[in-house]
Order: C-alpha cells, then structure tokens, then sequence
C-alpha cells in the first residue's frame, strides 16, 4: 500500500530527531566527525519534511479553491483582543 505524504512526513520527522539524538552522543563521547555527519543528516530530513510540507499546503490551497473559490479567513485564527476608541 502507498505510503501517505502526512505518513512520509511524519517519518522524517522522526529521522530528524534520532539524528540529531545519535549526534549528540557522539558529541558528547568526543566524536565530532560522526556528531557533524549526523547533523547534516538531520538536517537534510528536516529540509525534505520542510519541502514535503510545503508541497501539502499548496496542494491543499489549490484543492480549496478549487471547491469554493476563493478561501475566507476563519474568525477563529482572528486575534480575540479589540483595539479601544
């Protein structure tokens, strides 16, 4: 079965964080080529994710407007403070 995008992103995720969990033990055992390694590779899943997500939001946009024109802004994502006279 296919893997979803929210799935595959999810699991970026999680690549990013061991990464970066792996690189900071190496660091702290004093190998700072293996921790340096580790953290360009967290940081090339968190880029990927970044992407991916960036893919699904347009998407999405483009999915919305398609079905009901042009989106309104929800009243919910609206500050709830009033500016005073």
């Amino acid at each position: 079965m296919p893997q979803s995008s929210h799935d595959r992103a999810a699991e970026l995720h999680s690549l990013a964080a061991h990464a970066h969990a792996a690189a900071a033990t190496a660091h702290g055992k004093g190998d700072h080529l293996t921790a340096h390694e580790l953290s360009k590779q967290a940081y090339e899943h968190s880029l990927n994710v970044y992407k991916l997500a960036e893919e699904l939001g347009t998407k999405a946009a483009r999915s919305s407007k398609a079905k009901d024109g042009m989106p309104e802004l929800r009243a919910d994502l609206n500050p709830s403070y009033q500016i005073a006279d």
